[in-house]
């Protein structure tokens, strides 16, 4: 009795604290207004670890209260406004041990590009930078280095990661099925290195990209291609050596960077604005907003089926087909949406779960004028749901295709054994055990899955060549499973152009017949997420963590995946 009172009395405070947290959370958000920015301002844009497409949780109160900190598109929206703003006079880049692909750099560098453009000073202040950083920082007119600090520019690399020898440990043995001979999603089960196939895109991915790298900070530091290669053979660099090689513009303390950027504007005393103040600035307040708007729908994660009862918001943790397609269809009954930007960063996932999200794409597609932007990564089911037959757009980095389907299925018999557990099966019907964890696939049972998935990468190659406009033979030659980097997917006719927000802005308003010089207001679906969602979500996985979850659960129980074959770590 004593206990059941004292749950009962933790169960009732704890929802008292709960909801003293909410109206707090809730009195604070509508009494809270937009921050004053002081004359003669430098916007200070921080940029660290990861940057979500998706607006992140703000915790605004207590001990864990949390600075807002900005998406993909907020640092869009950061850059525009401080480039209108009057009050903002210069902005002062520090990136810092950024965990983002390279699709999303080339948004943020072709962001402070633009920004240059106003006339207004852009500086950069690094502090141990590896080649995301330094990439980026290539943007500003001038790159400030600690004087005892080291730039850590020596080149790129692509790291997989292969579990055969784990699995085999505890006695866990992995079949796999797939259509393409790049779809080799399950070799990081049952390979210990990379196949020829894998090796074969690796190397052109890794060439790609490098040779982007290269030519990037070769323009910037009026350099030769040549002479940078030459350059990066030698790194990492001590900071009297990045200078002295033309690296970086000067060697100063942080303090010293913002005198000399005093000095350069020449308006008096510079007052410093942190990134997570500018956020709160309205963009109508700058004249940036308008009457009539464009969603952004942000896809975000991997493609899971989700459930009946999810919301109409995303899911914390990736793309849920029933909550996505609500939103889909919520904005696609909005008569004040006047266009749509779809914004995927996605490796894919459930095969079934990928085509009901393109059904209700397409089916937006008839109602609002749709433009497909790719992120970091936009492949398998991620590219499959895109197949709507409106503009892809895509950086030079972005990773899509990967056009191909495939079905694992492990057997657990060797786990149990050593675990002491046995089963024993009474089973009606040929096939009642083929998604049975306790042996092999039967040589039938293999032919009958194979029957699926050939259907399967059939029916996923005829919608790419319907939507993409291409006779089905050319796509399956370009499918495989085979993941390509933007400009090479550009080159094949799987996207359409090369670019990022900007470029999307431009075509959803041209389809929308928006005049180009016309603002108009952007609205974020899903919207910033709340502290109960937060207090409610589930936190990430370790990868192998995930991967072992996929392996256990979603392949059995989800079947055949539409997923990127490998997870690509390009530092």
């Amino acid at each position: 009795m004593a206990k059941f009172l004292f749950g009962l009395i933790a169960g009732v405070l704890l929802a008292v604290l709960g909801l003293f947290l909410l109206i707090f959370a809730l009195a604070r958000s509508f009494r809270e207004t937009p921050p004053a920015v002081a004359q003669n301002s430098v916007l200070d844009l921080q940029l660290s670890g990861d940057i979500p497409e998706r607006p992140p949780v703000e915790i605004p109160f207590g001990p864990f209260a949390t600075r807002p900190s900005p998406s993909v598109t907020g640092v869009w929206m950061l850059l525009r406004k401080a480039a209108v703003d009057s009050r903002i006079k210069a902005v002062v880049l520090e990136a810092d041990s950024l965990s983002i692909g390279w699709g999303k750099l080339e948004e943020f560098r072709a962001g402070l590009a633009r920004f240059r453009k106003s006339g207004k000073p852009l500086y950069a202040f690094l502090k141990t930078p590896g080649g995301r950083e330094y990439y980026l920082a290539t943007a500003a007119e001038r790159i400030y280095l600690g004087p005892t600090d080291w730039l850590n520019l020596k080149g790129m690399r692509v790291q997989l990661m292969y579990f055969k020898k784990t699995l085999d440990k505890i006695g866990v043995d992995v079949q796999v099925e797939h259509d393409g001979k790049y779809k080799d999603f399950g070799d990081m089960f049952t390979r210990t290195n990379m196949s020829p196939e894998t090796r074969e895109v690796m190397t052109s991915i890794v060439d790609d990209l490098y040779g982007n790298l290269v030519n990037g900070i070769a323009q910037a530091r009026k350099k030769s291609p040549d002479d940078v290669r030459a350059l990066i053979d030698q790194g990492p660099f001590l900071s009297d050596a990045a200078l002295r090689n033309g690296l970086v513009d000067k060697l100063a303390y942080r303090d010293q960077v913002f005198s000399d950027l005093q000095q350069k504007a020449g308006a008096g005393e510079l007052h410093k604005l942190p990134t997570s103040t500018y956020l709160k600035v309205p963009a109508d307040s700058l004249g940036l907003g308008g009457s009539r708007h464009i969603a952004m729908l942000v896809a975000d994660g991997d493609i899971t089926r989700g459930s009946v009862d999810d919301d109409g918001a995303a899911s914390e943790e990736g793309i849920r087909a029933t909550a996505f397609n609500r939103l889909l269809r919520r904005i696609g009954g909005d008569s004040t949406i006047a266009g749509v930007i779809v914004r995927i960063d996605s490796p894919g996932g459930d095969a079934v779960a990928s085509d009901e999200i393109w059904r209700e794409m397409n089916l937006l597609s008839k109602k609002k004028p749709v433009v497909i932007s790719m992120s970091d990564t936009a492949a398998s089911g991620g590219y499959y749901m895109a197949m709507t037959g409106d503009p892809i757009i895509a950086y030079p980095g972005t990773l899509t295709g990967s056009i191909g389907v495939v079905f694992g299925k492990p057997n657990l018999h060797g786990l149990y054994d050593k675990l002491g557990i046995s089963e024993d099966t009474i089973a009606r019907g040929r096939f009642a055990e083929i998604d049975s964890l306790y042996r092999d696939l039967t040589p039938p049972e293999l032919a009958k899955l194979k029957e699926g998935i050939d259907a399967n990468y059939h029916d996923f190659v005829a919608k790419v060549a319907q939507a993409r406009r291409r006779p089905y033979d050319q796509i399956d030659s370009l499918a495989q499973g085979r993941v390509w980097l933007g400009d090479q997917a550009k080159s094949r006719g799987l996207v359409d152009e090369m670019g990022g927000i900007d470029r999307a802005l431009e075509l959803v308003k041209q389809k929308a017949k928006i005049p180009a010089s016309e603002n108009v207001t952007i609205v974020m679906y899903p919207a910033r997420r709340s502290i109960l969602d937060l207090l409610f979500g589930r936190g990430e996985d370790t990868i192998l963590q995930s991967r072992l979850r996929q392996l256990v659960h979603d392949w059995p129980s989800s079947g055949l995946l539409r997923i990127m074959p490998y997870m690509v770590n390009a530092q």
